[in-house]
């Protein structure tokens, strides 16, 4: 699924989310951590999928597979709540498009001009811009602690795609690759705030089946006038990393995440996507890692951490 840290709370029951780790739950904490890893590594994935597939085939092809692999699990409960469904499917429609769709589309379309370091720093924003979109839309409070870790995290955008020189930003405008993958940002936290808000009557898989559904059918015509990019030996285990383990295990992790340890202590995880893919992707891509990236992404996490300051304790912990 999407990096969203906040849309993979099980919904149907949030009371049961929150659990209490107990002194052996320290094995508790490699859930969300294998959880973080799988997207960190799906980051280096869609950089890697640039060069080696079309944007729009690999977005249709990770869906699909996703949606094939689950059916046997999960084709028969979507069936018997075929009711529910058929009554929030303009809901379940645009959450396909917003979480499935919209966000894995521009993220493998963005992979083409900016590199997978900037996409690691700007999928950090995540919880940040969640916050940010839930005070516009769902009536909660907008803190001046968010208010200054939104302007914090700007300015590391600012430098991160400037290369730490500002100045560029008149002369050329903002590169487009991270223009894209700001917007697929935004699309992924507004999906959060929509799940969150709507609170659908559909347990987390069944969601999470018939979502990757409407965003297989929406992704078709776009692979279809895409120019022809079959699967090859090449693209195939880059398809089957998104569309299993990315689309799959990792929201499977995540869940169990947030069951033992809770959303807000599970969040804190997310962290280390930036570090995580800027390692990897020196290491796998022969990225070159600079002291604006340093600098960037400190000033995201700063700002992510302080925006969240006013969120409070959460209970039970």
């Amino acid at each position: 699924m999407s990096n969203n840290t906040s849309s993979l709370a099980p919904s149907s029951n949030p009371a049961a989310s929150v659990t209490s780790a107990g002194a052996g739950g320290i094995r508790f904490y490699l859930f969300p951590l294998a959880a973080v890893c799988i997207w960190s590594g799906n980051t280096i994935i869609t950089k890697a999928a640039s060069t080696a597939i079309e944007p729009a085939a690999i977005a249709f092809y990770r869906w699909m597979l996703a949606v094939l692999v689950m059916t046997p699990f999960l084709g028969r409960e979507a069936w018997r709540q075929r009711a529910v469904i058929a009554a929030h499917w303009p809901r379940l429609l645009l959450l396909g498009a917003l979480g499935m769709a919209m966000y894995q589309g521009l993220a493998y379309e963005a992979a083409r001009t900016t590199s997978a370091i900037n996409m690691g720093v700007t999928v950090a924003l995540m919880p940040l811009v969640s916050a940010c979109l839930s005070s516009l839309f769902a009536g909660e409070r907008l803190s001046t602690a968010r208010i200054v870790g939104g302007v914090l995290s700007l300015l590391g955008l600012v430098v991160l795609s400037s290369h730490g020189e500002p100045s560029r930003l008149f002369n050329g405008g903002v590169h487009t690759g991270d223009a894209l993958m700001l917007i697929a940002v935004t699309s992924n936290a507004f999906y959060g705030v929509l799940l969150k808000r709507w609170a659908l009557p559909l347990s987390t898989w069944t969601q999470l089946y018939v979502q990757a559904a409407f965003g297989s059918l929406i992704l078709l015509p776009f692979w279809l006038a895409a120019p022809a990019s079959p699967l090859t030996v090449q693209n195939l285990p880059l398809v089957m990393y998104a569309g299993l383990l990315a689309s799959i295990g990792a929201p499977f992790l995540w869940m169990n995440a947030i069951k033992h340890l809770g959303a807000p202590r599970s969040a804190l995880f997310a962290n280390l996507i930036p570090l995580l893919v800027a390692l990897a992707a020196w290491a796998l891509l022969s990225e070159q890692l600079h002291a604006y990236h340093a600098l960037a992404g400190a000033l995201v996490l700063i700002g992510v951490a302080w925006g969240q300051r006013s969120g409070g304790k959460e209970k039970g912990k």
